[in-house]
């Protein structure tokens, strides 16, 4: 008996990358096959896809909530696909997944990275074992108000990979190879976890999610700054009170004064589809965190589960 694995693309229907590799592995079935593994994927959201638009009436990887998925004939087209993915590929559904891989890209100067959305030992297995192949980073991402929903923690293991930067609605060869290359390493590692406990690094360099910036904005809402050229070199860097934030209509710098404490980076810099969400970054604390065999002994019960 296989492990079921589903890959899912174009969550986000502007994002152009994971669904043109997604064609090439409809030619090609057998590049996704792994021993033990019955991997399929499908388009996430094919009418914003067709759109050439993030979503519809609402983010599809937000509303994964409770609240939505208990929803009887809602309007909202994405609460009606994320219960149809959940009705059909979820753990109760017609043809469950164990594992659910969502592939996204970003407008920020991110590279390629894991996302794991809360610290299911599954989850950080497979990530950590990732990390060991391809020294990606780990963004750990809790829960608040606007950030919640999220495709991947209906699944019993669930990872979000994330490549970028690249605008919205294009398909850029280099985004693309760099997305394969993460899939098809983590199909490796889910293999071989089928079989066996993987083994683990000692240690997992994590980034965990401590808070969403805004811009400063005035008394209508209207940004009044955007980010310093310095945030904008790229994710993953250092951040220190008093190190450049914002730059303001002015020209004038506004440095970062909060209260934080610890080895802070910034992610998900001026990434585009937050503008909506009043997000200019994410704050995250670097963490070294050391792994358990629980982790890997977790990712294989629910690969044989």
């Amino acid at each position: 008996m296989a492990a079921s694995v589903l890959l899912v693309t174009g969550t986000h229907g502007n994002e152009r990358n994971g669904p043109w590799l997604q064609e090439q592995w409809q030619r090609q079935p057998n590049t996704l096959q792994r021993p033990g593994l019955r991997v399929q994927s499908l388009l996430g959201n094919p009418a914003a896809f067709g759109q050439n638009r993030r979503y519809i009436d609402r983010d599809l990887n937000r509303s994964f909530t409770k609240e939505l998925l208990q929803l009887s004939n809602s309007k909202e087209l994405e609460v009606r696909r994320a219960q149809e993915l959940l009705a059909c590929h979820g753990p109760a559904g017609g043809a469950p997944a164990q594992v659910l891989l969502d592939l996204h890209s970003t407008t920020a100067a991110m590279g390629s990275c894991l996302v794991v959305y809360g610290e299911r030992p599954a989850d950080l297995a497979l990530a950590a074992a990732c990390q060991g192949q391809l020294g990606l980073p780990i963004y750990v991402h809790g829960t608040e108000s606007r950030q919640s929903g999220f495709m991947v923690s209906q699944w019993p293991c669930g990872l979000v990979l994330e490549v970028g930067p690249v605008p919205q609605g294009v398909v850029v060869p280099l985004i693309c190879s760099q997305t394969a290359l993460g899939v098809y390493c983590l199909l490796d590692l889910l293999s071989a976890a089928f079989l066996a406990p993987l083994p683990l690094p000692a240690q997992v360099m994590v980034y965990r999610h401590l808070r969403s910036l805004d811009l400063p904005r005035d008394a209508d809402g209207r940004p009044t700054a955007c980010l310093h050229p310095e945030r904008l070199r790229g994710d993953w860097r250092p951040l220190k009170p008093g190190d450049p934030l914002f730059l303001n209509t002015a020209g004038q710098t506004i440095p970062f004064t909060g209260n934080d404490t610890g080895a802070l980076s910034t992610v998900f810099s001026n990434e585009a589809a937050y503008q909506e969400k009043q997000i200019a970054l994410s704050l995250t604390r670097r963490e070294q965190v050391p792994t358990s065999k629980e982790w890997a002994l977790a990712l294989t019960a629910v690969l044989q589960g």
